[in-house]
């Protein structure tokens, strides 16, 4: 039952990621307006946050070996993930009062490194859940 939650609290977090970050990718290529990614995001915040709550709460009932240096990587990248979603929020509220005007350089930086941190740390923890089931 415990895997089954988090395999679900993952596909629930990392797929409303998936969303925020590939509708951030379009506005940093133009192809999106900045309102469109600030209203995904404000629209998945819940899903995203249930998805890494439920993970943590599922992940302690899969008794994780924290004597394994794979793990303690995944626990690092949870941490990240999690500090790096609170400051991609406090981000966005920066980026709201440029909904209609030009995104100044040094909001455009930040925002691009919040989605990559993003990416890299959810598909790092995912990845070494995986290769932690299988061994």
């Amino acid at each position: 039952m415990a895997r089954f939650m988090h395999v679900a609290a993952l596909v629930v977090g990392l797929g409303a990621v998936l969303a925020v970050d590939w509708f951030a990718v379009l506005w940093l290529l133009g192809r999106r307006r900045l309102a469109d990614i600030l209203n995904t995001a404000c629209t998945l915040q819940v899903p995203i946050w249930l998805g890494l709550a439920g993970l943590v709460a599922s992940g302690v009932f899969l008794h994780p070996d924290l004597a394994s240096p794979l793990t303690r990587i995944k626990l690092g990248l949870v941490l990240v993930i999690t500090i790096n979603g609170l400051y991609a929020h406090r981000l966005g509220q920066r980026l709201d009062r440029y909904r209609d005007e030009p995104v100044p350089r040094s909001l455009l930086v930040p925002s691009g490194a919040a989605a990559t941190v993003s990416q890299l740390g959810w598909w790092g923890a995912s990845l070494i859940g995986f290769l932690n089931s299988h061994t």
